[in-house]
């Protein structure tokens, strides 16, 4: 019988080594130049610091000035096309008959009313008493509340009459 040996089949484990932090400290040795140095970053870090803070905001508050311009150029952009097209007397012409209402001679113009769809129109109305009701509240304090809070509404409501 020969006597041969299994292939290892799991990798042998090394003990994590421990650091003797002691010992590694105790072998750093400090110049006098090295301290001035690390007392020269760290003085560059305190001055710098702010000054990098102050360079960010400033480069957002650029960014949001630029965004500011374009959107101002926009703006002037719709104004000169708006300008242009009152330049044009066809167009005034429109505007005149579409918001004044005006006409040139000779025409005839009807305005409708109750130009509502059916489905903006009240469906069922309540009928119309034929006797006399009297409130049983105060009409002043009412007239007072009605008052104070058409006062401080924040919308107008639409008329739906």
């Amino acid at each position: 019988m020969s006597d041969t040996t299994a292939p290892p089949s799991r990798a042998r484990r090394q003990a994590p080594r421990r650091v003797d932090v002691r010992g590694w400290l105790g072998g750093i040795r400090l110049s006098g130049f090295t301290v001035i140095m690390l007392g020269l970053v760290v003085l560059a870090a305190f001055v710098l610091v702010p000054t990098v803070g102050t360079y960010v905001d400033q480069r957002q508050q650029v960014a949001a000035l630029q965004q500011q311009v374009v959107l101002a150029q926009d703006e002037v952009a719709a104004l000169e096309e708006q300008r242009e097209r009152w330049r044009d007397p066809a167009y005034i012409t429109t505007q005149a008959r579409e918001r004044l209402y005006y006409v040139k001679p000779g025409e005839v113009v009807f305005l409708v009313d109750d130009d509502l769809p059916e489905s903006a129109t009240p469906q069922e109305e309540a009928p119309v008493s034929a006797e006399v009701e009297a409130t049983r509240t105060d009409w002043m304090s009412q007239l007072v509340r009605s008052v104070t809070e058409a006062g401080l509404a924040q919308s107008v409501a639409a008329d739906q009459g």
